[in-house]
């Protein structure tokens, strides 16, 4: 499994390293395509290629989201089915994804700012996870790469784009 993050980004390296610590037990072998500019994607998406990995991850940064469009292009041109985190990476053409809905996480955030403004101790906040998780589909990214979700799946979508 190729996993696309920007090395430019220390989180993302602290999330590659926890990745890859968590799937050794699942004996999935991952591939770093660490990028840090636009140039290095083309580059990053021909080792995926030559080393014949069978599906890409992304660590969605504001880097892999402003290139979304690119990096889903080249996903679809090395043929790898690919899952992102953010859903503005399948509404670009990427294949996929699950994660957080943003929009939600940004009320709460909201939410706990108008606390502290109110006198709360940030201390005394409870540390809040999402609760509510999407999964969207790209049917004509699928069919592009020759791949047919399965009915039960797309059932399961919050979203499928035709």
């Amino acid at each position: 499994m190729a996993v696309l993050w920007n090395a430019a980004n220390s989180f993302r390296a602290l999330d590659f390293d926890v990745l890859r610590a968590n799937v050794k037990t699942a004996g999935v072998v991952l591939q770093s395509l660490e990028v840090r500019r636009p140039g290095d994607l083309d580059d990053a998406f021909h080792r995926a290629n030559r080393e014949r990995a069978d599906g890409l991850l992304t660590l969605e940064d504001p880097f892999t989201v402003a290139h979304r469009i690119h990096v889903a292009e080249l996903a679809r041109k090395h043929r790898l089915p690919a899952i992102y985190g953010e859903k503005l990476l399948v509404e670009a053409g990427g294949l996929m994804s699950y994660g957080p809905i943003l929009a939600d996480n940004f009320r709460r955030g909201a939410a706990i700012v108008d606390k502290i403004l109110r006198g709360a101790k940030p201390a005394d906040i409870p540390v809040e996870q999402p609760t509510k998780f999407e999964l969207v589909i790209n049917l004509k990214t699928a069919k592009a790469l020759g791949l047919t979700i399965p009915p039960s799946v797309l059932l399961r979508a919050d979203r499928v784009i035709e």
